[in-house]
């Protein structure tokens, strides 16, 4: 059960952030989309190195100076899968007009959903090997650390929810169909936990290469999407301090807890 609420969790903060719909008239203001964009990098970031990569390297002290190994493979094959599923998945970010993927008759609404789904399925992924870790008894992450992480993949998630539902309310939409569509961005993060979650139980050698994984796929999505929608137009300085505002708050939640 506290596995469970522990993948859950960043499930709800989507799914919170999707429920602004209920209580905003209009879309967030650009800033603001800057400023949650730059906030939920910094959290990745710091998540994919104090929470995945260095517990990774810590398991595999075993190897001595090739420590290092399964952390490079691990994080490079996360790299890649991320720019696969780019590759053949159709989606649509906030703001853009163009289509990344193949070409498809699919709505608009569904490609932001999808957008926003790619971006959620190294969270699940990190949550679920974070948990992992925790299950196979070994010191490198604790409890603490797993929850601290779920924890503040969930705060920055809030935002993320709502940015996929308020522009969706937005072009006609209602506000239910809204908020669920939020909601079911969002659904993929407790299903990509379990499923790593269940694949280290069974083999567990592979758990500081499923750790790497998560943190490639979460940098793929920062480097790739994140960082350059906080970045484009004027005052960019808002996702920079934005950026380090998360990535302080998750660095301090993981040492605290950790």
């Amino acid at each position: 059960m506290i596995i469970f609420l522990g993948l859950m969790i960043p499930f709800i903060g989507t799914s919170l952030g999707a429920a602004c719909v209920f209580f905003m008239k209009r879309e967030l203001k650009p800033l603001v989309q800057k400023g949650f964009l730059g906030f939920a990098s910094g959290v990745m970031v710091a998540a994919s190195v104090w929470s995945l990569l260095i517990p990774a390297i810590e398991m595999s002290q075993e190897m001595k100076k090739f420590a290092f190994v399964p952390a490079v493979i691990g994080f490079s094959v996360g790299i890649g899968f991320l720019w696969i599923m780019d590759k053949v998945i159709p989606h649509l970010h906030v703001g853009d007009k163009v289509v990344e993927g193949p070409k498809c008759q699919l709505k608009k609404t569904t490609m932001l959903v999808f957008a926003v789904t790619l971006h959620n399925i190294p969270e699940g992924l990190s949550a679920g090997a974070a948990f992992a870790g925790v299950m196979s008894g070994n010191q490198a992450v604790t409890m603490a650390a797993a929850y601290a992480l779920s924890v503040g993949i969930a705060i920055q998630n809030f935002p993320e929810g709502a940015i996929i539902s308020m522009p969706l309310r937005g072009v006609g939409m209602g506000r239910w169909k809204a908020f669920w569509y939020g909601v079911l961005s969002g659904a993929v993060e407790p299903v990509a936990g379990a499923a790593t979650l269940l694949l280290a139980q069974y083999v567990t050698i592979l758990l500081p290469y499923l750790l790497a994984f998560a943190a490639g796929a979460m940098i793929y999505v920062v480097v790739e999407e994140l960082i350059p929608e906080a970045s484009e137009g004027k005052r960019s300085d808002i996702g920079t301090i934005s950026f380090a505002v998360g990535f302080v708050l998750m660095m301090v939640l993981d040492i605290v807890f950790g």
